[in-house]
């Protein structure tokens, strides 16, 4: 019988440490898939900040690099800049992306650095213990809204990254994409594609975000979490080439 389904060459087949439903095991298995058949496993590098995904080196079977929190841009920055050969992306969470890595997200963006990233929004802080995010949505309950997140209340409104940077004329692509069912994993893995294919070319800043579901901190089950992306959170965060 011949093989047609086989763990990428690029995942080392280890167990992971995410907790059962998570979308960090699914979007590492994507990013590794593309790797292998865009044949950049010997010239990537990857970057991989403070958050859910820290560990990523222990998961991906090519060079990754650690960054603090909220630096990852920064850091590639400095790679490509020094190496100019080699293919840099980064792959950040909400809080590291949207919140302490703002400024960095921003101002990459803005320069158009040939520069790919991969955004895992879960519209929550998973590492450090539930804390409201700039992507938890409207009256999500986290540990610092416990009634629910409300900008009435002064707690603002959820941060949409992906509109707010697909106005800098430095960002050359941005997809919003799931991986909360079969169908959608399929058009992320096309997404990112698409994104480390801009870079290949070339082009401008190039980012992923991915919509992904946190079972543990969000209180659901495996199940119910899934539901809760597709009924919420992408009700907020719609799918789609944003640029």
């Amino acid at each position: 019988m011949d093989k047609i389904f086989s763990r990428p060459k690029s995942l080392k087949n280890i167990p992971m440490h995410y907790c059962p439903g998570c979308g960090h095991g699914i979007a590492h298995r994507l990013v590794a898939e593309v790797v292998d058949e865009t044949g950049l496993r010997e010239k990537i590098v990857g970057i991989a900040p403070v958050g859910c995904s820290v560990i990523a080196y222990d998961y991906w079977d090519f060079d990754i690099c650690e960054a603090s929190h909220g630096r990852a841009l920064a850091v590639a920055t400095g790679i490509k800049r020094c190496r100019p050969e080699a293919f840099v992306f980064t792959y950040q969470g909400d809080g590291d992306l949207a919140s302490i890595g703002l400024a960095e997200t921003v101002h990459a963006a803005n320069r158009g650095e040939k520069l790919t990233c991969i955004f895992i929004n879960n519209a929550i802080y998973g590492m450090t213990g539930g804390q409201m995010a700039p992507t938890t949505i409207r009256d999500q309950k986290t540990a610092t809204t416990p009634e629910g997140r409300s900008p009435e209340k002064g707690e603002g409104y959820p941060l949409k990254v992906s509109e707010m940077l697909a106005g800098l004329p430095g960002v050359n692509y941005i997809e919003r994409v799931s991986v909360s069912n079969p169908d959608y994993v399929k058009r992320a893995k096309k997404a990112i594609k698409n994104a480390f294919n801009n870079q290949i070319r070339g082009e401008g800043f190039a980012l992923v975000e991915i919509l992904s579901q946190c079972p543990t901190v969000w209180g659901l089950s495996p199940q119910d979490a899934v539901r809760w992306v597709e009924e919420k959170m992408i009700k907020y965060f719609p799918l789609g080439r944003i640029k």
